[in-house]
């Protein structure tokens, strides 16, 4: 029995691979030729920065020359135009409404403004860009993953609230005891630790569901909401200014005046309490970066191993056939490993914000 169930496991991993790949075909560098004639050479680092990066469509596959995506709403404001709304879809046929998305230069991927013969005005500033675009969607997603979730088990044991847990009940109940009992209370404090439950559960399903999602190979996963700098900044932020008005007077005095430190480091010249003052904000900075940077560089592997066949096919169907086989490999075990990284790094951020808070209100102590 056992076997069988790591043959299905292995099983599924080749699945996800091979959807990857699906999801992740470029263009054929031999079928596909530039009007002078050559070959249309591979750009393994665009490929890559293509699926990691936000977009205002969902790409699904690319089958010959039939690019197969999923349109978003573009929601763009200026102050000549006022608010405009319509698919990115409709880019599929040149400028809209004087707005297309840039496919180079420095303003690739946005939404610009264009002159009348269709060239962008690259003197008109960029509209403000309110659209759903491919993180914000795989965002709401998982949101409303988590909604479906939660509401029907707080309703559960709202109901029986004595009584033994049942079901995915069962599946979700020793991840919050796991987080309250090995996060919040040792790092607030037994008594302080419940206010803050709220918010360290929403952070830990919230990176982990995310995380999860990023590795299913097709729609509504495949996004890289946690690889993306914009949502791990509001993330830490959020971390800031709980810890920033929890904190007690104990924790500005440890800031500005902290004991057991000579007196002339903090005066005249105020270099500890200024270091002191810097650790403040550096702390939701390395939140910031470590969980950002972590799952980018999971999706930046992952995706080298699969360019590694479109590079070596470009030699010879042999090398790009056999050089499959090892980028398969290779990317089953990123995978294994990606779901790994997938909880320690929902737990990091959940423990290192926890522990922000507790001292931010640690009471001070008799020396």
């Amino acid at each position: 029995m056992k076997r069988w169930m790591y043959f299905a496991g292995v099983l599924l991993l080749m699945m996800i691979s091979g959807g990857q790949l699906m999801a992740w075909n470029p263009d054929s560098p031999n079928e596909h030729k530039e009007q002078t004639g050559e070959k249309k050479e591979f750009d393994a680092g665009k490929f890559i920065m293509e699926h990691v990066m936000d977009s205002h469509e969902w790409h699904i596959m690319t089958i010959g020359k039939t690019h197969v995506s999923i349109p978003l709403p573009v929601i763009v404001y200026t102050k000549e135009k006022g608010v405009s709304v319509f698919l990115s879809s409709t880019f599929h046929h040149g400028p809209y409404k004087g707005y297309t998305s840039a496919k180079e230069g420095p303003h690739e991927g946005k939404i610009v403004l264009v002159n009348t013969d269709g060239t962008i005005n690259e003197e008109a500033p960029l509209p403000v860009d309110l659209s759903i675009t491919k993180i914000v969607a795989a965002m709401m997603f998982s949101l409303l993953v988590l909604v479906l979730i939660f509401i029907p088990l707080g309703k559960k044991y709202k109901k029986n609230p004595n009584q033994a847990p049942s079901g995915f009940q069962s599946l979700i109940e020793p991840v919050i005891l796991f987080v309250r009992d090995d996060i919040a209370i040792p790092s607030i404090g037994i008594h302080k630790y419940e206010k803050y439950m709220p918010f360290l559960l929403t952070a830990f399903f919230f990176i982990l569901t995310n995380n999860l999602l990023g590795l299913v190979p097709i729609a509504p996963g495949g996004a890289n909401v946690t690889g993306n700098i914009a949502i791990t900044a509001i993330l830490a932020i959020i971390t800031f200014l709980i810890t920033t008005f929890s904190s007690n007077k104990n924790y500005w005095k440890h800031i500005f005046n902290a004991p057991g430190v000579p007196w002339w480091l903090k005066f005249p010249i105020p270099l500890m309490p200024f270091i002191e003052l810097l650790g403040v904000f550096t702390k939701p900075l390395v939140l910031c970066i470590r969980l950002f940077a972590n799952i980018l560089a999971g999706h930046f592997i992952a995706m080298s191993f699969i360019v590694m066949i479109f590079i070596f096919g470009q030699i010879s169907w042999i090398a790009g056939y056999g050089s499959s086989v090892l980028a398969i490999l290779f990317y089953v075990f990123m995978t294994m490993l990606e779901l790994l990284v997938a909880f320690i790094q929902a737990y990091v951020f959940t423990l290192l914000s926890a522990l922000y808070i507790g001292m931010a209100m640690e009471e001070e102590h008799a020396h």
